[in-house]
């Protein structure tokens, strides 16, 4: 830094480094200094014109009378507006037309499966999975494997009227060791090897005690009564062998039975109402089970 200004009358501060490298002691420019002052009026008008000041109760309300939740619901209102004239034809299609009739209309389709994601997440997704994919206990919805039916009014009615699972415990009418005999042949079933002989004692247990009535002979199961295929690898509660045992000890909602498995689906037509269980039903049969 120098110790003499050689620039005594320019208006520096009198830093000087390098010889000529100095600091200017300027005022900033007038406009420069009115919005300044006018930042220190904006936070006064802000202050009480919104919802600022912190009090012991709370805080003030402003002028205004704004909030966020306000503004929110004035935006969501008019979002509603525009949703409701855009679309008000698809809308009033889905209100008037079967599930059928909208199946056949690729676009109504289209816009059914469109609005259906967020429907399907809040009522359905915490027990069939996100998509479809199902959970621990729960049905697959996005395979061709259905326990009622997968056609769009089977979908439609289960929606509508909900489901009920049932299975008779055999628990107190089979010994141990023929639980353990048709829990083999089943499980042999779902693997294609039922026809061995090895599975004899349980193919012989499966037929008498009248499983082959709801499941039929070969396992292909039964819609109409929600009798699961056990011919396949899809399992409406799990293939592990101990699971299996327990499902036919046990039973499907078995009156009486503390330890009975539970399936039941609750009926959604009261509670969303017949266009939003048809809007429902199309998003369902799309997911890639429908038949």
């Amino acid at each position: 830094m120098a110790n003499e200004n050689p620039w005594p009358n320019e208006g520096n501060t009198g830093h000087i480094w390098d010889e000529d490298i100095r600091e200017l002691d300027y005022p900033p420019p007038l406009w420069w200094m009115l919005a300044f002052y006018a930042g220190f009026v904006m936070i006064v008008f802000y202050a009480l014109y919104y919802p600022t000041i912190p009090t012991p109760t709370g805080n003030t309300k402003g002028l205004a009378g704004w909030t966020q939740m306000k503004e929110y619901h004035e935006d969501f209102e008019t979002l509603n507006k525009w949703r409701a004239e855009k679309f008000a034809a698809q809308e009033q299609a889905l209100t008037e037309k079967s599930v059928e009739e909208i199946l056949a209309d690729k676009n109504l389709v289209d816009y059914a499966v469109a609005t259906s994601k967020a429907l399907f997440g809040d009522y359905c997704a915490a027990c069939h999975g996100a998509g479809g994919a199902g959970n621990v206990n729960y049905p697959i919805l996005a395979d061709d494997d259905w326990l009622w039916g997968g056609d769009v009014n089977t979908i439609y009615q289960s929606l509508v009227s909900g489901r009920v699972g049932n299975m008779p415990a055999y628990g107190a009418m089979l010994s141990s060791e023929q639980i353990g005999q048709v829990t083999d042949f089943v499980i042999a079933m779902s693997e294609g090897k039922a026809d061995s002989e090895a599975f004899a004692a349980g193919r012989e247990v499966y037929n008498s005690i009248g499983c082959a009535g709801c499941h039929m002979p070969d396992g292909s199961g039964m819609a109409a009564l929600g009798a699961a295929r056990l011919n396949d690898k899809v399992w409406r509660f799990s293939g592990e062998r101990a699971e299996v045992m327990k499902t036919i000890a046990k039973g499907v909602n078995a009156i009486g039975e503390k330890e009975t498995r539970h399936a039941v689906m609750p009926a959604f037509a009261e509670r969303l109402g017949d266009k939003e269980v048809k809007r429902l039903s199309i998003y369902v049969h799309s997911l890639g089970g429908g038949k």
